[in-house]
């Protein structure tokens, strides 16, 4: 049980249990916020925080799937009217939330990075820690809690991924700015697990530490922890636009950006609204610090004039909720100074000519004085690159262009997470576009697979064993690609036969296999795609190794080049080096990657077993190879190993019943475990189910149990070859 101490005003010390705390909480809600205080309070509305009530809707996957019947464009509408209401609780700037609704939009989906497919809006984890006390989302609790009635109108049908990404959208068309499309079916996650990785955590500091504050690199999204993009101040605080600049450029291009989406993107964005920092005095606790009551604001009131969200004070037009190009134009046509405004923070404002008047924005029904127009560093950095300010300048003079780059960029942004369109709920989501990686139609007539498999079953009768492992290792190559963080990879298209993937050291000699397909692919012509043939080759070869019968669904269809392949190394190749006891960095590293893969450390460690029993024989790497043809060259005939293939529990017994050294390879200097006193191989991965306890358990129920480790391998083979046949956000197409 949780105990709690608090201390009353007369100084009494008094404990509360968990439950107590509750309670507590409750009656705290109810005296703070009385339901007539409550923004949209109704008889029918349940009461909650303001800022929090999406904490309090506690959904599961499966209850979160979107339903057809949401008709997007209505919700839309009602965003809409949101928009224009403003609520006492947090006063809408101009009397317009719909730029706050942008901020939020942008920051759910602006975590995304390609160097593992994290971040993104889908998903909704922005509800949840690390990422609601980000210091880049301070104050968007009260964003979410506008959004409240509309989620509870529509219920579980209606995502809080699909409602971010729709606020944003429909504030951009209420006030005048492009809308390409909306791809809808994001599923909200129970929690913010998967933000893990992202930081601050320890988690993030294993996998991908950042040493300095300010300077983290890649495959960390932004440059600073709990930023979206770059400091706004300058790199590392100092305004120091042609330094900003180069790590603009560098930021945005970890999301998969170029010049003139990231240009388009900042000016979308910055045509609309303002920043707040009226005091140096700070937003006061994040949530993480103070969930009863996060960022209070300590200036004034906290609120309206008095807010305080990043801490610069200015608005970036003289209408902020007109969408236009005067962003574009004020950076050429201003000279610029920088100051330090009232918010303490570094910011930039126009040096004006004799007798020139400051440009301003309105307030809040003219209650308060009108805001200067001003500027961030990493604004005026646009202008101190040169391929930037081309794009500034080109933007300033073609409204239409700037229109068109805007909406597909935005597009882009808010959907890179959600994979091929084929995932979009929508029937009138946008065409597929480039950074979707469409794949063409499969073949018409699709060819009799009972005939390739007895093809492919005559290739390995005619075999010495060989033909086994080169298959088996093909088809892992191939669809281990699969990303479940962004829907990304999959042996679907068979990019393996196409740079960059059939150039990663971990795919030497997998041509060896393909060049063995290819008779096979030639009788069968355009009704066989290169992607069916090695699954099912894979499968024959499995099954043809002692394996289960495995269920084939075909229809796959082949890409014409490797685009989108660029971030799907495997993580997982058995090249982990510490010593054992210096593992624990690595066993994140394993189960992260495996988490990735969408399998479970069960399913994992059966494919790894498959690999090291049946794998390829010769001129191998990854983990389908067998473990003691490294330590032979491919052209010395005696191997000392058989090239018997049999699909067995061999990899587990062996693990259990040896004692393992680490060994270097004399003629490849390949580090690998050596069993004490036999002439027995182990990657460095494989040792892991020696050393953490989980996968351990797992090694002894396999090793117990033959005909479990072939249902295993069986079933999770089958679930990683369908992983990438989508059928909308959650349906597959071989179910």
């Amino acid at each position: 049980m949780v105990i709690v101490t608090m201390i009353s005003s007369t100084g009494m010390v008094t404990k509360f249990s968990s439950a107590m705390r509750t309670i507590l909480y409750l009656v705290f809600l109810r005296i703070r916020y009385p339901v007539s205080a409550l923004p949209y309070a109704s008889p029918q509305a349940p009461n909650y925080l303001p800022g929090y009530p999406d904490e309090w809707a506690f959904t599961t996957h499966q209850q979160a799937e979107p339903a057809p019947k949401v008709d997007y464009k209505e919700v839309m509408k009602d965003i809409v009217e949101v928009m224009t209401n403003s609520r006492d609780f947090w006063p809408a700037d101009n009397g317009n939330y719909g730029p706050l609704f942008i901020r939020l939009t942008w920051h759910n989906t602006g975590s995304y990075r390609t160097s593992d497919g994290r971040g993104g809006a889908d998903g909704a984890r922005q509800r949840f820690e690390p990422e609601r006390s980000w210091a880049d989302n301070t104050n968007l609790d009260k964003a979410r809690a506008l959004l409240w009635p509309i989620k509870q109108k529509y219920g579980q049908g209606l995502s809080w991924g699909d409602l971010y990404v729709l606020a944003g959208n429909a504030a951009f068309e209420s006030m005048g700015g492009p809308y390409f499309g909306f791809c809808g079916g994001r599923i909200d996650a129970d929690d913010g697990s998967e933000s893990v990785q992202l930081g601050p955590s320890p988690e993030q500091e294993v996998l991908m530490p950042c040493k300095v504050a300010g300077k983290c690199q890649e495959p960390l999204g932004a440059n600073d922890i709990g930023l979206i993009y770059v400091n706004p101040e300058g790199h590392m605080g100092i305004p120091d636009p042609v330094a900003t600049a180069r790590h603009v450029r560098e930021v945005f291009a970890r999301m998969d950006m170029n010049d003139s989406e990231t240009v388009a993107l900042m000016g979308g964005g910055h045509s609309f609204g303002g920043t707040h920092g009226a005091c140096p005095a700070g937003a006061g606790p994040s949530p993480r610090e103070d969930p009863v009551n996060p960022w209070p604001g300590l200036c004034g009131s906290g609120k309206g004039y008095d807010a305080f969200t990043s801490g610069f004070e200015f608005a970036f037009t003289t209408h902020p909720t007109t969408f236009d190009v005067e962003y574009f134009n004020n950076l050429i046509n201003f000279d610029w100074q920088v100051h330090v405004g009232p918010g303490g923070r570094f910011q930039w404002k126009p040096i004006l000519s004799e007798g020139m008047d400051a440009p301003t924005a309105p307030t809040n029904d003219g209650r308060y004085p009108r805001r200067y127009v001003g500027a961030l560093t990493s604004d005026i950095a646009l202008t101190k690159d040169e391929a930037y300010k081309k794009l500034v300048e080109l933007y300033a003079s073609d409204q239409k262009l700037f229109n068109r780059a805007w909406s597909h960029a935005w597009y882009k942004l808010t959907t890179r997470d959600m994979g091929p369109r084929t995932r979009c709920s929508n029937d009138d989501a946008p065409p597929p576009q480039w950074f979707q990686y469409p794949l063409p139609d499969p073949p018409a007539q699709l060819a009799n697979f009972e005939e390739v498999k007895q093809k492919l079953v005559e290739v390995l009768d005619d075999d010495t064993g060989e033909a086994i492992g080169m298959f088996t290792r093909l088809a892992w190559q191939c669809s281990s690609t699969f990303r479940s963080t962004d829907y990304l990879g999959g042996c679907n298209g068979a990019r393996i036969r196409f740079s960059p993937q059939k150039d990663w050291a971990v795919n030497i000699n997998v041509v060896s296999a393909i060049d063995t397909l290819e008779p096979i692919k030639e009788e069968f012509g355009d009704n066989l795609s290169w992607a069916d043939l090695i699954i099912l080759a894979g499968n024959t070869a499995l099954e043809k190794a002692g394996g289960k019968s495995l269920k084939f669904c075909g229809g796959r269809t082949d890409a014409t080049d490797g685009k989108g392949s660029e971030h799907l190394h495997p993580k997982i190749t058995g090249k982990f080096t510490e010593p054992l006891v210096q593992l624990k960095d690595s066993m994140v590293q394993l189960k992260d990657s495996i988490a990735i893969l969408s399998l479970t450390q069960r399913e994992f460690a059966a494919l790894n077993g498959a690999g090291y029993a049946v794998g390829d024989l010769r001129d191998c790497d990854g983990l389908f190879c067998r473990r003691n043809s490294f330590q032979t060259a491919v052209a010395n005939s005696e191997r000392p190993y058989s090239t018997t293939s049999n699909l067995t529990n061999i990899f587990f017994l062996t693990l259990l019943s040896e004692r393992w050294d680490k060994y270097t390879i004399p003629d490849t200097g390949k580090e690998v475990y050596r069993a004490r006193g036999k002439n027995l191989l182990m990657l460095p991965t494989d040792l892991f189910f020696l050393v953490d306890p989980e996968l351990l358990a797992i090694a002894q129920d396999f090793a117990a149990d033959n005909d479990l480790f072939l249902s295993v391998v069986a079933s999770a083979w089958t679930k990683l070859s369908n992983a990438d046949r989508f059928k909308g956000p959650t349906g597959n197409v071989c179910d």
